[in-house]
């Protein structure tokens, strides 16, 4: 058993129990009413009812993905991006009445609440735990760790301060050096090239 009916200026196949999208559609309390039933199926028989409504409950609202409208015109430097997000409706078909006829869909069962989240979390956050920063990690947030910790820093400190002194001292052999070309090629060995 389905019906096709139109809304929004589109049609849809519908039967009872199914969730479908259509364009934002005003609803009373939740529930939702299509007049315009374009045909009915039952038992392999199609025909257009005299009367006919299908009739729906609203299960979310809401906005589709985001489409970029970019509109260009070659040569004329004219650009322009736009982004534009389609509200929509989703609707669960409850009933399907045509001609004195009512099929209904099977209660739905209900689903578990969302469980809460820690405070200050967003929807994607991610909260990293001990194991995620490794066994030093896991030392560090347990109070454990502090000595290690002062220990390897300590030694981080003097590895830099040698790599430091050594690059000082090969900065000043470079600077030594350099300062003795510059001396041989000053203005007077440029004047010396320059005089045939």
């Amino acid at each position: 058993m389905y019906a096709v009916i139109r809304a929004g200026g589109k049609q849809y196949k519908v039967a009872p129990g199914d969730i479908i999208r259509i364009e934002k559609t005003p609803s009373e309390k939740g529930r939702v009413e299509f007049t315009d039933v374009l045909a009915v199926a039952n038992d392999g028989q199609i025909s257009r009812p005299a009367e006919g409504r299908v009739l729906g409950e609203v299960v979310e609202e809401g906005r589709a993905d985001k489409i970029l409208v970019f509109h260009f015109k070659r040569k004329k430097q004219y650009k322009r991006l736009r982004g534009h997000r389609q509200p929509f409706t989703a609707v669960r078909i409850t009933e399907i009445a045509a001609d004195g006829q009512r099929f209904t869909a099977p209660e739905e069962t209900k689903r578990k609440a969302p469980r809460e989240r820690a405070p200050g979390l967003e929807r994607g956050d991610y909260f990293p735990s001990a194991a995620d920063f490794g066994a030093r990690g896991a030392q560090k947030q347990q109070g454990q760790g502090k000595g290690v910790v002062q220990v390897e820093s300590q030694a981080g400190r003097k590895a830099g301060a040698a790599k430091r002194t050594a690059g000082a001292k090969s900065q000043a052999t470079r600077a030594a050096k350099g300062g003795a070309e510059k001396k041989a090629k000053g203005p007077a060995a440029k004047s010396k090239k320059r005089k045939p």
